[in-house]
């Protein structure tokens, strides 16, 4: 098993192109279930999510092309079996989005029961419930989900949580299904409007994609398109915060700076002088350390959960203190022990972190627990004096495209290393 070793001190600097992003590559390969042609998606990011999710299809009988830029060419017209099993699924939660298309195409689908990061109670009851309102018999045994109907049929959904991957299954669902579906309290992050785009590409009718209520008019079949994933927001936020918290000067371009808004306003906060063009971000901290700045989580378009490890590191070599509050997950401050251990200051309060900056970190050896927090433990890592190894990085190679050959290009002291 890999490790990353990274010897800090040195102010990021240049430019990198952003990825792909996985939260819409992965549910956008779903939904080529529902297709009746090949589906090509482009833009896709060579991550362990989008590796295992090719296996997944390819499991099942479904044809898959693959060029060398990434191009996806899929091809579900040879599918054999409607079943995703455990030692697939169990590895990444995305998995269950295969639900919703299996069921509406083809009218059955057995699932097993999703794993993924450990961050928290994240039940696909949501889910479930809401297939079983649009007609389906669904029933868990043995850790599997059993769903069959002849043809889903529209109903009114509300949400009893903000759910992306059930907003999204649900919605996939919904596009074969007879009748207009009505999800409310809908999630409203740019990936779920990047699946619906693809989605309508394909022939669906979804209006409302972006608000907390969409509709979907069900559709008889959808066919094959060609569709190219939007980038990755979470990518970008997190290599503007690597840029402020080594007090560096670095330009990101291919990404969507409307997509990064309340990002953008807290690392102005922090201090940086940030610019932005229609697809480039540019982020200047002209050597100067951090201001510490309060965080609370919330659903799309508020401060997102994925980026609060990476500012939770920001705050701990930042001037002044400030807390970091996680609304969306309860389990989602498991690296503040690893930065502990490089000599954060850092107290739990509940949901709530409350950091003391200090001038410097120190190098240590640490664990990856998540795939964001494997990134606050690397973004820690470029201003700690010494080296530090950053071990369980494949939670890390499940989000970020050749993270440590990014940063290498900035600057960074940083090298993949066998265990």
């Amino acid at each position: 098993m890999d490790k990353l070793l990274i010897t800090g001190g040195i102010p990021l600097e240049g430019e990198i192109r952003i990825s792909g992003a996985k939260n819409a590559a992965l549910p956008i390969l779903a939904a080529t279930l529902l297709a009746d042609g090949p589906v090509k998606v482009g833009n896709i990011p060579h991550l362990q999510d989008i590796t295992t999710t090719m296996e997944l299809l390819g499991r099942m009988g479904v044809e898959l092309v693959v060029d060398e830029r990434m191009n996806i060419e899929v091809d579900c017209s040879t599918i054999r079996e409607l079943f995703a099993p455990y030692e697939l699924v169990k590895s990444m939660r995305a998995s269950i989005l295969v639900l919703g298309p299996m069921l509406a195409r083809f009218g059955e689908a057995v699932v097993s029961l999703p794993g993924g990061c450990a961050i928290g109670s994240r039940p696909v009851n949501l889910h479930i419930e809401g297939l079983v309102k649009m007609g389906a018999d669904v029933h868990v045994e043995g850790g599997y989900i059993h769903a069959k109907a002849r043809r889903l049929k529209a109903t009114r959904l509300v949400m009893d949580l903000v759910t992306v991957t059930g907003t999204e299954n649900l919605m996939m669902a919904a596009t074969l299904a007879e009748g207009t579906t009505v999800i409310e309290n809908a999630a409203r992050e740019p990936e779920v409007v990047d699946l619906a785009n693809c989605l309508n590409a394909m022939g669906a009718k979804i209006n409302g994609a972006g608000s907390n209520t969409i509709a979907v008019e069900g559709v008889d079949g959808l066919s094959g398109t060609h569709y190219d994933v939007l980038p990755d927001r979470i990518e970008s936020g997190t290599y503007l915060a690597a840029a402020a918290i080594t007090g560096g000067h670095v330009r990101i371009k291919d990404t969507q700076p409307r997509m990064l808004e309340a990002v953008i306003e807290k690392l102005r906060e922090a201090g940086a002088r940030v610019e932005v063009g229609d697809r480039w971000i540019d982020l200047d901290m002209k050597g100067c350390r951090p201001r510490a700045i309060n965080i609370r989580t919330s659903p799309y378009p508020a401060f997102p959960t994925d980026m609060q490890a990476q500012f939770t590191t920001l705050n701990v070599v930042a001037e002044g203190a400030a807390t970091i509050s996680e609304t969306v997950f309860e389990n989602r401050f498991m690296h503040v022990h690893e930065l502990r251990r490089m000599g954060a200051d850092i107290q739990l309060e509940g949901n709530t972190a409350v950091t003391r900056g200090v001038e410097r970190l120190t190098a240590a050896p640490v664990m990856a627990t998540d795939l964001r927090a494997s990134a606050s433990l690397v973004l820690a890592g470029l201003v700690a004096e010494g080296d530090t190894v950053v071990e369980r990085i494949y939670h890390i190679d499940r989000g970020y495209e050749s993270i440590e050959e990014k940063l290498a290009k900035l600057g960074a002291r940083i090298r993949r290393v066998p265990a």
